[in-house]
């Protein structure tokens, strides 16, 4: 996301800190590269226009920091503005003790089908909810049979009536929720190609039922500057409370996200990064800006392993690594636990300096990874505990059980032992683990 804007952004942040001071002549010029690359990323012209202005005044209008290079203080500038520009502090979910109810709006090809079900994974696993998704879509041809194959495969439950009237299904579907111990309601309303008066009026009518605490719409980031109208539309209807932006993760100039709070003061809640049930995330206003700036973002990397790493467990095998007793029984629970991650390339982009360093088009082929898995699973219990014990016609049997050569489980062995060598090194060199 946002590639092209953080290219030239990244650019024009390489040329002035290559000045000695900022001077009006050297600003202006930056300006007019950052106007550029903002608008060539569709961010919106007044958004453009008033976000240069503001650089420029900051930068030429304040006594530049003693502990900052004049560089390093027009980024801190620049930083602080994107930061600003896309919501200033993050917008949290409204999560009620009693029943939460969501409802989410947009139009057809959103993803907001999808979205429902992400959320609602999101709520379950970050929040310990329990969701209720709510199917009132009865218009798209097979909207309702979507929801259900989402809602089965996340093993979260979906309230549907077929075409039954909307009203009378979310009234019913309130009523179960609470009988039934639901803290999390999310309805799926009707989409269109385009905002009509007889949608607005059924999910008004969905409104004045639910009371929901949340109105969230679910729009397409690759929708250019037609989002904001869509937007406005939604909210002078329904008041919305946020929005969330899907396919973030595709071929998107990323205008919408820096036009969205400025022009329509409704805060980003969450961003879509993957078609998968788990490829939906918060939105960090300020994260968001380091990336853009190739700053990295590595609070996101610290909060996705903590949410799939079982600390405990990690410590336990950092400290078997020190200390020599690493074995393959080991490092097949640490395939497992990497596994959980979701692909490594999208984390590897999240470090500082990545696109520097060439790391930005990292391409790990899982099928590598299946490979090494396959290899260590057709092993005994023994001979993981102790590879020493792995002559040729073992061998030979973990190659053909696994799918792959004898050459390849060599390598695999070698590996293994020069990274056990490496970690006994760093235990003599008296490397200490951070606990």
């Amino acid at each position: 996301m946002f590639e092209n804007l953080s290219d030239r952004l990244q650019g024009v942040i390489h040329k002035i800190k290559g000045y000695g001071k900022i001077t009006e002549d050297n600003i202006s010029e930056m300006m007019r590269e950052i106007r550029l690359s903002l608008l060539e990323a569709d961010v919106n012209y007044k958004v453009v226009k008033e976000f240069t202005n503001n650089v420029k005044q900051k930068a030429l209008g304040e006594e530049v920091n003693k502990s900052l290079s004049p560089g390093e203080y027009f980024v801190k500038i620049v930083k602080d503005e994107l930061t600003e520009l896309l919501g200033g502090e993050k917008s949290d979910l409204t999560i009620k003790k009693d029943l939460t109810i969501s409802m989410l709006v947009g139009l057809q090809g959103s993803g907001k089908t999808t979205t429902i079900g992400k959320l609602a994974n999101y709520l379950r696993k970050n929040h310990k909810r329990k969701p209720l998704l709510v199917a009132c879509d009865i218009y798209r041809p097979a909207a309702i049979d979507q929801l259900v194959q989402i809602g089965k495969e996340l093993n979260i439950e979906v309230f549907e009536k077929g075409t039954t009237d909307p009203k009378i299904t979310v009234k019913q579907a309130l009523e179960y929720a609470k009988e039934n111990g639901f803290d999390y309601v999310l309805i799926d309303t009707a989409g269109r190609l385009h905002i009509d008066e007889k949608l607005m009026d059924e999910l008004k009518d969905i409104t004045e039922i639910v009371h929901p605490d949340e109105t969230l719409l679910v729009i397409d980031a690759m929708m250019g500057q037609d989002a904001i109208n869509v937007i406005e539309g939604f909210n002078n209807s329904l008041s919305l409370t946020g929005v969330i932006l899907t396919k973030l993760d595709g071929d998107t100039r990323g205008g919408v996200a820096l036009s969205v709070r400025h022009l329509t003061n409704i805060p980003i809640k969450f961003i879509g990064i993957s078609e998968k049930l788990d490829g939906l995330v918060e939105f960090h206003p300020d994260r968001m800006a380091s990336r853009i700036l190739g700053m990295g973002d590595i609070l996101s990397i610290v909060e996705k392993v903590e949410s799939e790493i079982d600390e405990k467990e990690a410590m336990k095998t950092a400290k078997k690594m020190t200390s020599g007793n690493f074995d393959l029984e080991d490092f097949l629970e640490q395939l497992n636990q990497i596994k959980k991650l979701g692909p490594l390339e999208n984390l590897i982009k999240l470090l500082p300096g990545a696109k520097k360093m060439g790391l930005n088009n990292v391409n790990i082929d899982p099928k590598k990874m299946a490979h090494i898995e396959a290899i260590v699973l057709s092993m005994t219990k023994e001979e993981r505990k102790n590879p020493a014990i792995l002559k040729a016609s073992r061998k030979q049997r973990i190659a053909n059980g696994s799918g792959t050569t004898v050459t390849d489980v060599n390598n695999l062995l070698k590996q293994f032992e020069e990274m056990k060598k490496m970690m006994k090194l760093m235990q003599n060199k008296n490397f200490k683990m951070p606990f």
